[in-house]
C-alpha cells in the first residue's frame, strides 16, 4: 500500500522547504539560532530523503484522503 509514502514532487518540495530552513540556519549562525528550529528542518529532509511523513500521514487519515496504489 502507498499510502505512507511521499510521491517524488512532494519529496522534491519537502526537500527544497527543509534546504531553505537549514540555509537560513547557517547564515543565522548555527550556535545563534534556538533548538526548536532544527525540528523542522530535520523532519522535512527525514521525510525527503525516506518518502516517509508523519505529517502527511495524519492529514491523510484526518481528510480520509485515498491515495492511489
Amino acid at each position: 500500500m502507498n499510502f505512507f509514502k511521499a510521491s517524488p514532487s512532494v519529496r522534491l518540495f519537502l526537500f527544497v522547504v527543509g534546504s531553505v530552513i537549514w540555509g537560513g540556519i547557517a547564515l543565522t549562525g548555527f550556535h545563534v539560532v534556538h533548538w526548536l528550529l532544527y525540528v523542522p528542518a530535520v523532519f522535512l529532509v527525514f521525510a525527503a530523503v525516506t518518502g516517509f511523513c508523519p505529517g502527511m500521514m495524519i492529514t491523510r487519515l484526518l481528510l480520509r484522503e485515498n491515495t492511489p496504489d
